[in-house]
């Protein structure tokens, strides 16, 4: 909308004057070109028996002195693996600089992030002895836990096998059970 003045001088009866309102439009940003994106951010952690999720996420597109208030990001996962678009982000509320919401005002593109639980590294080591020969057999039944170590709660038994009588040396051999509720597939066990 518009009004108008002529200027001094400028007589009215001497012209024919059509006045004709033009239209201003806004769109939404990102309705006819590149939409806001908010992409979760992917996460790496080790299995831990824990749960673990959203990393936060980035934001491409946002016009100036605007900003992402908050953004939910749904996804969890406890067991080793790779859980691809787990991390899923949705609900954007768009502030301006006063604090007001204008998420109207968006096109808001979500992309997923992936979600990688590696393996708890666990190495079981059998432990030495040496003794002088006495005719009796040399056994040492005790296992070591090292490197990340089970998880609380979790573990093995172990079943030492290894025995030497004579003079020489032979692997101190054993064998490993997991405990009820430790998965292998959250381990990798040397």
């Amino acid at each position: 909308t518009f009004t108008y003045t002529l200027n001094e001088g400028t007589n009215a009866e001497n012209y024919n004057i059509t006045k004709t309102e033009g239209t201003l439009t806004v769109t939404k940003r990102g309705a006819t070109g590149e939409k806001v994106t908010i992409t979760a951010t992917d996460n790496t952690a080790t299995y831990d028996g824990k749960p673990h999720g959203e990393n936060g996420y980035t934001v491409t597109n946002l016009a100036t002195d605007d900003q992402v208030e908050t953004v939910t990001i749904a996804g969890t996962a406890t067991d080793a693996g790779t859980y691809s678009g787990k991390l899923v982000p949705s609900n954007a509320k768009i502030v301006n600089a006063a604090g007001e919401d204008v998420t109207a005002g968006y096109e808001i593109e979500y992309k997923a992030g992936t979600l990688t639980i590696a393996k708890r590294p666990v190495t079981l080591t059998s432990e030495s002895a040496t003794k002088p020969y006495d005719g009796k057999a040399l056994t040492k039944d005790i296992v070591t836990v090292s490197g990340d170590g089970f998880v609380e709660g979790q573990g093995a038994t172990y079943s030492v096998t290894g025995s030497q009588t004579k003079v020489g040396s032979s692997d101190n051999t054993f064998t490993y059970t997991l405990n009820e509720g430790t998965n292998a597939e959250n381990y990798n066990i040397t």
